[in-house]
């Protein structure tokens, strides 16, 4: 099991990423956040853009918007802190990657989950909380929100610490 595994959840524009930066800068070791967005679009840089420039420059940076688990395991015997932001990302590309295959995207989540049990680094996941809305119009819309649910659900419940930001204020929800 990871050293210590934290979830991070909230909605858009809540302060999740930045609360979760805030408590990686205060462990100690070396730190690496992994980024799962894609610049597909000009917003979507610009957006990259400006969250790079929030990192400490001592961070590294490892791009992986889709081989999230190989990129832990890549990670954790350099770094002694794995920030990744976010697991809603990671599940939108994955929804891409293998077509809308919910079968397929849930072993990937499961994966994941399974995947901590050999991490000795401390990770940090930010995600995306899509459930509080009204239910989505379209097939695909609904299939990322569940998705997303069960993936919240799963990493949470294996959490050591769990919190929700809302206008950038962060509610304990496990310790």
């Amino acid at each position: 099991m990871a050293t210590k595994l934290i979830f991070i959840t909230g909605g858009a524009r809540s302060g999740k990423s930045r609360f979760a930066q805030k408590l990686a800068e205060n462990m100690k070791g070396r730190k690496v956040f992994i980024a799962t967005a894609q610049p597909l679009d000009e917003e979507m840089r610009a957006r990259i853009e400006k969250h790079k420039k929030e990192r400490p420059l001592k961070w590294d940076t490892f791009e992986e918007p889709q081989l999230l688990c190989s990129a832990i395991k890549k990670c954790n015997e350099k770094y002694d802190v794995i920030l990744i932001d976010c697991l809603t990302m990671w599940i939108s590309n994955l929804l891409t990657q293998y077509h809308s295959n919910e079968k397929e995207i849930l072993e990937e989540v499961n994966t994941l989950a399974n995947n901590f049990e050999n991490i000795t680094s401390t990770v940090l996941i930010v995600s995306n909380e899509v459930g509080f809305g009204i239910v989505p119009a379209d097939s695909l819309s609904r299939l990322f929100r569940d998705i997303a649910g069960f993936a919240n659900q799963k990493i949470a419940s294996q959490a050591d610490e769990a919190y929700l930001v809302t206008a950038g204020l962060p509610l304990n929800l496990k310790t």
